[in-house]
């Protein structure tokens, strides 16, 4: 195509911008803030809801990951690949992988006491993860702009100080709990409502897609 003419036809939809572009966070995005009463640096953050498939321990094929606040607006965690995570023999299934590091960004938002979801994730899978490799996490939270919450993640094997074999960048948008609630079904959502535990219910429904 000549460079003097336009990439579309007039009257057509403008094209999308680039996605880097919606993972790159404005001039005037403002730093993150950890919130007072955040877990404290080191703790177990535990599951949000007992069926998560990401941290849920009523999951019996789930990934168990188990997640720990840092002393910013980071958090550390764990997710060992089982036989049933493969997608080719002996590794793990790429889907998988990308599920580990979106558990692991949306745990960033009880440090700054948000419910929020996710608005687009961008993988890359730098090299395989075997079956029976523990797979430690990294992420944290780069900017906030409004509603928009913009944050990475690092997946590394052999140690918290291995070699890095997935990673992402993802835009989170901040939402009310009625986002659940409308649109999640209602036997669940009952489920979980009429839990006596207030915590436990409140937790339900604060990290999710």
């Amino acid at each position: 195509m000549s460079a003097d003419r336009p990439s579309h036809a007039p009257g057509d939809p403008a094209p999308a911008p680039a996605a880097e572009n919606r993972l790159t966070p404005p001039p005037d995005a403002v730093p993150p803030v950890r919130h007072p009463e955040a877990p404290a640096p080191g703790e177990l953050l535990g599951a949000h809801y007992d069926r998560c498939f990401g941290c849920g321990t009523g999951q019996p094929h789930g990934l168990h990951l188990e997640a720990r606040a840092g002393e910013g607006v980071n958090i550390t965690a764990e997710f060992t690949v089982k036989p049933a995570h493969q997608g080719a023999p002996g590794l793990a299934h790429g889907g998988v992988l990308a599920t580990a590091l979106d558990e692991t960004l949306g745990s960033l938002n009880w440090l700054m006491h948000v419910i929020a979801v996710t608005g687009r994730l961008e993988t890359d899978f730098v090299q395989p993860v075997p079956v029976d490799t523990v797979l430690h996490l990294d992420a944290r939270v780069t900017a906030v702009h409004g509603r928009k919450i913009y944050c990475s993640a690092t997946g590394r094997i052999g140690g918290p100080e291995g070699p890095v074999a997935v990673r992402a960048d993802a835009l989170f948008i901040e939402v009310k709990v009625e986002h659940f609630i409308d649109n999640g079904r209602d036997e669940e959502i009952q489920e979980a409502m009429a839990d006596p535990d207030q915590v436990r219910r409140a937790r339900a429904f604060e990290v999710n897609p």
